[in-house]
């Protein structure tokens, strides 16, 4: 029994020993290792079997003979290599070189040789490769067209050439059968759902990797209810017993509709980085109705009735995009875009905003935190009804932009742009498709004339801390080489200030701001002092829902104020008239409110208060020797509903009214001094796929 526990106790030491010399030092190359120099190992061989001897526990005499006997034995392994080293890394190891054997749980590592032979391709029907089952991607994804450049050799490794369409296994996380309206992942869609991913939408490339294409379907009607000062023609008296002099019935309806069927196609990494490059097409069918209450409404003709209807299909948008290089490594780059194409020259559309053929170079700079536009257009002509571009009829007008904005000016999340405007308009005669007049002017001397104009400006937009703000300034110059109504030619000299401060307040946002545009004061000097923008499409002072933004107000064979413009500029038309730089300018200081009422339905106010900078040139042209200044206040509502919480489906309706002052009433009152107080609604649904 003494002699089993003194044995226990040796086998113990030395696995111990053992452990400690495997930790500390790893054998290496050129360090024998025999265990016979180990303590206690002459006495004990730490492999022998634990179970064997304590069924044959033996005298300590007998067991401490063998070892002597086994010292003589050969090595366990006489196969394998005798030599086990020790680590050069360890001082100590070199003390530790035991003769004899090796242990057993040691085995030394193999040679692997560099090159690994060819995968063995498995065509044995009863080892064959292994497959994963691959679920279908989310939403429509189309067929793949990516061809396969790998085949599968092993089974370890399974080839997936589109990386657009790995699918994801089939969930119902919240087990509701994935309501159309919920936000909810892993819809599985079809091709008519334009809501999850679809191919058709741009959401897989349909040819390689980078190559995508978008279809939109656009459908917008706008159902329009007026009342503006209608005049009636001298040819025949109103039929309107209660009207009085020149005007009659101020109701008209109006009706538009644009059906849109757009074709994207681009070369690049959809919203990760620019397009390398594109190819975009978009044709726009038009109709357009318009009932009036009085006769020389719809045309000059009386014979033409009260009602009008006109459609118009043209190609309103086409261009070719290429990228020209890469100007950073922070995907800083320069493209050029030539053909029929959208721009807007300012933050809020007050100098330029249109659909027009051009060339444009673009690009940006210090990792996207610059960026500058340099365009060129080429303008077709405009029809008078859609207000769409009419392919075949060259406008004879050349217009040039360059712009440059930064962002995070003094603060973070404030941007300002620096821009420059060149706009030569020829001379021209021109009836519009109505056979009104659109060129010249009809005011004063009808010659066709000459306009060049320029336009430097500063702009900027965004936030300060809690506080939005959004201003710009712009002063033109140039010459008009015969301006109708001044009948001389006139060096313009003209400006524009506008400037809108809002807070917001949980779901509320309060808006002021104030747009002045300065007026002609003398339209017989050679000086033009009236501000008039080249084609503006102003986001300002609610001028999409405002009375006075939103109509265009004809005063004797002219637009008072163009429709969604808001200087009363006293040229034909915003699509077809020339800029006039002899107008009598705009005061307007607006109050304003947003109420997100819920995520789905937002109300708009404005209350907008007018005033003409200058009358002078509304007293020439009316031949009086007095109109007031002050216009009248302009209140508006507007709402917006989005049912699916996106702009898929859009409805917008608006209600406001002009509460007429002097100046307003000095143009547009009947004999006995009344006006009545025009209003005006409107309801636009947009479809879009």
């Amino acid at each position: 029994m003494v002699a089993t526990s003194g044995l226990t106790t040796r086998r113990a030491f030395t696995g111990i020993l053992f452990a400690c010399l495997c930790w500390f030092g790893v054998p290496s190359a050129g360090e024998t290792f025999r265990f016979s120099d180990l303590p206690g190992a002459a006495e004990d061989d730490p492999f022998a079997d634990d179970e064997a001897a304590a069924l044959d526990p033996r005298e300590p005499a007998t067991r401490q003979a063998e070892p002597a006997t086994r010292q003589a034995e050969p090595a366990l392994h006489p196969a394998e290599p005798e030599v086990f080293r020790l680590s050069d890394q360890d001082p100590d190891a070199a003390e530790m070189r035991p003769e004899g054997l090796r242990p057993r749980v040691l085995r030394p590592i193999p040679d692997v040789p560099e090159t690994l032979p060819p995968p063995r391709l498995i065509e044995d029907a009863t080892d064959p490769l292994w497959t994963n089952e691959i679920d279908p991607p989310l939403g429509f994804s189309g067929p793949s067209g990516v061809l396969p450049t790998e085949h599968q050799t092993s089974s370890h490794f399974v080839p997936l050439e589109d990386r657009w369409r790995q699918g994801i296994p089939a969930q119902d996380r919240y087990g509701k059968g994935h309501p159309m309206l919920d936000d909810y992942p892993g819809v599985k869609g079809a091709w008519w759902d334009p809501y999850n991913q679809n191919v058709l939408k741009g959401d897989y490339p349909i040819i390689g990797q980078h190559t995508f294409m978008k279809l939109t379907g656009r459908s917008f009607n706008l159902f329009e209810g007026i009342q503006v000062p209608t005049p009636t023609t001298p040819f025949e008296a109103t039929r309107d017993p209660s009207s009085e002099g020149f005007f009659g019935d101020p109701d008209q309806f109006l009706h538009l509709s644009y059906h849109t069927l757009g074709f994207d196609l681009f070369h690049g990494n959809t919203a990760f980085k620019p397009a390398d490059w594109r190819v975009h097409f978009e044709l726009i069918y038009n109709t357009n109705y318009l009932q009036a209450q009085e006769l020389g409404i719809v045309g000059p003709n009386v014979r033409d009735g009260k009602t009008r209807f006109r459609q118009h299909l043209t190609p309103e948008q086409w261009y070719l995009e290429t990228k020209l290089l890469d100007t950073s490594p922070d995907y800083d780059f320069m493209s050029a875009r030539v053909g029929s194409q959208p721009f807007v020259s300012d933050f809020r559309g007050l100098i330029f905003s249109d659909v027009n053929r051009g060339v444009r170079l673009f690009g940006t700079r210090n990792a996207n935190r610059d960026q500058y536009n340099v365009v060129w257009f080429d303008q077709v002509d405009k029809d008078i009804n859609s207000g769409l571009n009419r392919f075949d009829e060259d406008r004879g007008q050349n217009t040039w932009i360059v712009n440059y904005y930064r962002q995070d000016v003094l603060f973070p999340g404030h941007n300002a742009m620096v821009s420059f405007h060149a706009n030569h308009d020829r001379p021209d005669f021109r009836l519009d498709r109505n056979n009104f007049v659109a060129r010249p002017d009809p005011v004063g001397v009808f010659q066709p004339h000459d306009i060049r104009s320029y336009y430097l400006g500063v702009a900027n937009n965004g936030h300060i801390e809690r506080f939005n703000i959004s201003s710009a300034a712009y002063y033109a110059f140039g010459r008009d080489d015969l301006n109708p109504l001044a009948g001389r030619e006139q060096q313009i000299d003209a400006w524009l200030a506008a400037i809108e401060l809002s807070y917001d307040r949980d779901w509320v946002r309060f808006r002021t701001s104030y747009l002045y545009a300065s007026g002609d004061g003398n339209p017989n000097d050679s000086k033009a002092q009236g501000f008039d923008a080249i084609f503006p499409n102003p986001n300002f002072a609610g001028a999409e829902f405002s009375y006075f933004g939103r109509q265009a107000v004809r005063l004797f064979g002219i637009e008072l104020t163009n429709r969604l413009s808001l200087i009363p500029n006293m040229r034909s038309s915003k699509f077809q008239g020339q800029t006039n730089f002899v107008n009598p300018g705009l005061h307007l200081y607006n109050l304003g409110m947003d109420a997100d009422i819920t995520p789905r339905w937002k109300l708009i106010h404005n209350t907008n208060f007018l005033w003409f900078d200058k009358t002078a040139p509304l007293e020439t042209y009316v031949f009086t020797d007095q109109i007031r200044d002050f216009i009248g206040t302009d209140i508006s509502l507007g709402t917006e509903y989005r049912p699916l919480l996106n702009n898929n489906v859009l409805i917008l309706g608006g209600l406001s009214t002009l509460i007429a002052g002097n100046g307003f009433k000095d143009l547009f009152q009947r004999f006995d001094g009344r006006i009545d107080n025009p209003v005006a609604g409107f309801v636009e649904l947009a479809l879009e796929y």
